[in-house]
């Protein structure tokens, strides 16, 4: 099967199984005290910053929650736009785990900025009110879109002068800093965000995140928040040996290039074939856009997809390291039978 559903969907690449086989020698101590867990550490400091504090759980919603965890008490309050995944894709979990009420607002273009944040900023010392701590962004966001670097480092000024925390959740880092034209720490630690997901299941891995810490106090009781959200990972070898291979020789640019390189293509292509309304910019390796019924159900019979929101005929398209063009040949020819 090849699909156009998920990045999640991809394989795993041969550096990454090359690395896990080399790891899968002899043994090693548990939980992190292996040379491989500290490597992986050294080498994600020497990418982000040596301020930075790594901690590699098993996935992305564990990540997730144990930054938010960090930052907030139960009687704070999480804003994210009502697109983000902590808002669509984690069953509720940002709130069971945190007891923190999650805030959502509505935007275009899955994007906060500022403006879009300050009404949900009030209450501040009142008991009857949950307490704003923590703004949740995702870069790249789940319709596909980019934050410039400007509009990061906007929005960590904007909430530090409110004492709150900047959560990004970079399960794509790679594809925006690929679209950027940046490196990791240009679009994370250099903007003055407080924690970050970082992640490559998406983009080659076959499994783990992490959470990078850019503040002593969100990194303080860290391992004990990962240890009670079961995501302490006893053969933690085999999760930083992937962050090793995957950080080495640009493996993780390389692989977002050409995710985003093959989505271009892949947009480019469809509006050959007829006058379809593409509903975001194509930044990453995120396609939205609206294709009738009658299209969308003969095209699902050859090739899996999402439909973003049903009611609109609005439909999701992913492309991952994987992607080929024969690939998008095969999805174009199956687009033009079904017109």
């Amino acid at each position: 099967m090849r699909s156009f559903g998920s990045d999640n969907h991809s394989g795993i690449h041969p550096d990454i199984l090359k690395a896990i086989e080399e790891a899968n020698t002899n043994h090693a101590l548990a939980y992190g005290d292996d040379p491989w867990t500290k490597k992986a550490e050294d080498k994600i400091k020497e990418t982000f910053g040596h301020s930075a504090e790594v901690f590699f759980v098993f996935n992305g919603t564990g990540a997730n929650i144990l930054a938010l965890r960090s930052c907030a008490a139960t009687f704070n309050s999480i804003i994210s736009a009502d697109t983000a995944h902590i808002a669509v894709d984690e069953c509720g979990a940002p709130e069971f785990m945190t007891g923190a009420a999650l805030k959502e607002i509505a935007t275009p273009n899955g994007k906060l900025t500022p403006e879009l944040i300050r009404p949900l900023l009030h209450g501040w010392g009142f008991e009857h009110h949950s307490q704003p701590k923590v703004v949740y962004i995702s870069q790249c966001t789940e319709l596909g879109t980019v934050y410039r670097v400007e509009e990061i480092r906007e929005l960590a000024e904007y909430l530090h002068r409110h004492n709150m925390y900047l959560h990004v959740d970079g399960a794509r880092l790679a594809n925006a800093a690929a679209t950027l034209g940046k490196t990791l720490k240009e679009i994370s630690a250099d903007c003055d965000i407080d924690i970050l997901s970082f992640g490559g299941t998406k983009n080659g891995m076959m499994m783990g995140e992490s959470v990078i810490s850019f503040r002593p106090e969100l990194s303080e009781n860290m391992k004990y928040i990962r240890k009670q959200s079961c995501q302490l990972y006893s053969k933690m070898r085999f999760t930083a040996c992937q962050f090793l291979a995957y950080l080495d020789n640009s493996l993780w640019l390389n692989n977002a290039l050409h995710a985003n390189e093959m989505a271009q293509l892949l947009r480019n292509r469809i509006l050959e074939m007829g006058n379809f309304k593409f509903t975001q910019d194509t930044e990453a390796n995120i396609l939205l856009l609206k294709m009738p019924k009658p299209v969308t159900t003969k095209l699902l019979k050859e090739h899996f997809f999402y439909f973003w929101d049903e009611s609109q005929d609005e439909i999701r398209l992913v492309t991952s390291w994987d992607t080929t063009k024969k690939d998008i040949d095969e999805f174009i020819e199956s687009l033009a039978k079904a017109l």
